[in-house]
């Protein structure tokens, strides 16, 4: 299966973004990729304005959506990446999707909100109450995550007990003193926690690292980009995942469970 991940600076003009976005699925299809990965929070975004994302949110049948759905049929792409969709006035959600095929495959409000470093995501965006479901494409399981959510490894580890073989994490990594290598560690962490491909796209610009990721389920980085816009590109293999959990059976070897995996397991 091939991964294509996309890295850009979101501007504040939507249409603009969407343009983008569809540039990049243009360029992912040309280079066969079967999953196309994109940043956080891709509608608009101002460096003099921390509102705008909030105040710019659309509906799934606004017109960015639909211009991501328009340009998703007649192929098989399968695209994931999140937006601020609306709640209520002046409130959002941030919510990721995955569409092929001009269908949303999956939507999942990100559950962990980046109250961190100064920052408080949740004074304008709410949370998301449940945890997000499986997809598959070109026959492998894919768990998502939203930025932060990258930081709480119970999420992750619950994705990959359901069955995911690769986690996708679209974010907007904000830099920050330790914040690269925060990312490249925890990018591998759970790569390694999960023994599982982890695919993370980061957006650049002046808030933010950039640094797009593919690694594999030994935490070895297969592809990545630096701080300016790029397509990576790169393979993987259910059958690397498999050999792995066979050589490091951390899934099976677990004897303790973990609070949301709890939860989960009450519920069902």
């Amino acid at each position: 299966m091939r991964i294509a991940v996309g890295q850009f600076a979101v501007g504040p003009d939507w249409q603009q973004n969407l343009a983008t976005c569809l540039h990049y699925m243009d360029q992912a299809i040309s280079a066969g990729a079967d999953l196309l990965v994109l940043p956080e929070a891709l509608l608009a975004r101002s460096d003099d304005d921390p509102q705008l994302s909030v105040n710019a949110a659309q509906t799934p049948d606004g017109g960015f959506m639909q211009g991501l759905l328009a340009h998703s049929k007649g192929n098989s792409l399968t695209t994931v990446l999140t937006l601020h969709m609306r709640t209520v006035p002046q409130r959002a959600a941030n919510t990721l999707f995955a569409i092929r095929a001009g269908e949303i495959l999956l939507s999942y409000r990100k559950l962990h909100l980046y109250d961190a470093f100064t920052v408080q995501e949740s004074a304008l965006v709410d949370a998301g109450e449940s945890l997000p479901a499986l997809i598959e494409v070109a026959g492998i399981t894919i768990g998502v995550m939203t930025c932060y959510d990258l930081r709480f490894p119970e999420l992750s580890l619950h994705l990959a007990l359901q069955g995911a073989q690769a986690l996708v994490v679209p974010a907007a990594w904000l830099k920050g003193p330790l914040k690269e290598q925060h990312w490249a560690t925890l990018l591998a962490a759970r790569a390694l926690d999960t023994t599982c491909y982890v695919i993370g796209a980061g957006e650049c610009g002046n808030r933010n690292i950039g640094q797009s990721r593919i690694v594999d389920p030994m935490g070895v980085v297969l592809a990545a980009a630096a701080e300016q816009p790029a397509l990576i590109v790169g393979d993987i293999d259910a059958s690397r995942v498999a050999e792995v959990r066979r050589q490091l059976p951390v899934l099976a070897n677990r004897r303790f469970m973990s609070p949301i995996l709890q939860t989960t397991a009450q519920k069902t």
